[in-house]
């Protein structure tokens, strides 16, 4: 059985600390807390769980107080953690049974982040993450903001999640274009990477033009990831639909073809666009198109979960609706209703097609539409 730090930075956590350590119980043998300034009782709460605390002066730069963590570890492999993120019973069993049966020759295991959520705690946005490091191959965070571990040798996919369970507070407004904008005041050049996400965050503040140019200049750089390429051009969309640019926004998605087969979140959006002008046998096209593409379980990009059936289903029944076609859109509402049978959407539908069959009084299809 391989043995395990857990290694957090933490500032002003008191709110959350305590769940997410109680939910790694077990399964660390240590914990490493680097407290980044805080002024409540977030200390005081990681020792009450028995972790080794240390202070590290905040300089706007994760990967440095990340790194500083990675090296109070003792133990064989290094878990991380934010103060809110949880490991839930079901993952909790995944991750005690990997302890138990892990080969030392694995390097890194990535897991599942689940980030956003519908209304019943089912995840809509989820990806992959660096989540479990051997320690004596020294691996290091990079980039100041949006940090990440540059892995190699033998990387593993996990069926295990960690949980995002963010609270009801605003962090610092703008704080993540601020240390940008401050690397970039300083003569300093963005990785592409950096690029990616710069532009990520301006898109984020409404600042679409400056957006649309970093994704520009990240997509020429010709040096990105697959998976980001792919978002960059959903995101570089979305800028060009919020000014106003409906055919650039068309073109960009269509550009994320170059870099690999159709995701369903880009055709999604292509159905968008296109049902917004009116277009609804083309709309339909893109997006019935999701029924026929193949999910990548194992890519370790974004992935926005309903683009891969509940949404393009609901939006067939609507368009087939506006084309008159009856029939085609009850089949697609009911292909809605088997991936979120609890689905209030789907239930408003029924009602509606109930109404038309019957010759009555309809509301329009859809709440909102």
């Amino acid at each position: 059985m391989i043995s395990i730090s857990l290694c957090m930075i933490v500032k002003n956590e008191e709110e959350v600390l305590s769940r997410c350590l109680s939910s790694a119980e077990g399964i660390a043998d240590e914990i490493v807390v680097v407290d980044t300034g805080s002024a409540d009782a977030t200390k005081e709460i990681a020792l009450k769980h028995g972790a080794r605390v240390y202070d590290f002066p905040w300089a706007d730069d994760f990967s440095a107080a990340r790194n500083f963590s990675f090296s109070k570890a003792a133990m064989e492999y290094i878990l991380w953690l934010d103060a809110d993120d949880v490991i839930l019973d079901g993952d909790r069993g995944k991750l005690l049974a990997l302890k138990e049966t892990l080969d030392t020759g694995v390097d890194a295991v990535m897991m599942r982040y689940d980030t956003a959520f519908d209304a019943q705690g089912r995840p809509v946005f989820s990806f992959y993450r660096e989540r479990l490091i051997k320690r004596a191959r020294g691996f290091q965070w990079e980039e100041p903001v949006h940090e990440f571990l540059r892995t190699y040798g033998n990387v593993i996919n996990a069926d295990i999640h960690v949980t995002h369970k963010k609270p009801n507070r605003v962090g610092e407004p703008g704080r993540n274009v601020r240390i940008y904008e401050a690397l970039l005041a300083r003569g300093e050049t963005l990785s592409p990477r950096g690029m990616y996400y710069f532009a990520r965050e301006l898109k984020d503040a409404g600042r679409f033009e400056e957006a649309a140019g970093y994704f520009n200049a990240f997509l020429a750089s010709r040096k990105g990831w697959r998976e980001d390429n792919i978002t960059a051009c959903l995101e570089l969309s979305r800028c060009m639909a919020a000014l106003g640019k409906e055919e650039a926004a068309l073109k960009a998605l269509f550009e994320s073809f170059l870099y690999d087969a159709p995701r369903a979140e880009v055709c999604c959006q292509i159905g968008y666009r296109l049902k917004g002008r009116g277009d609804y046998c083309l709309a339909v096209f893109w997006f019935s198109l999701v029924e026929r593409l193949e999910r990548p379980v194992d890519s370790w990009g974004f992935m926005e979960l309903d683009c891969w059936g509940y949404i393009p289903f609901l939006e067939c029944a609507v368009c087939y609706d506006r084309l008159g076609e009856l029939e085609k859109a009850e089949y697609y509402n009911e292909l809605a209703a088997a991936a979120k049978p609890d689905s209030q959407a789907v239930a408003h539908n029924r009602a509606y097609f109930a109404a038309r069959r019957a010759g009555g009084k309809t509301l329009s299809l859809f709440p909102g539409e």
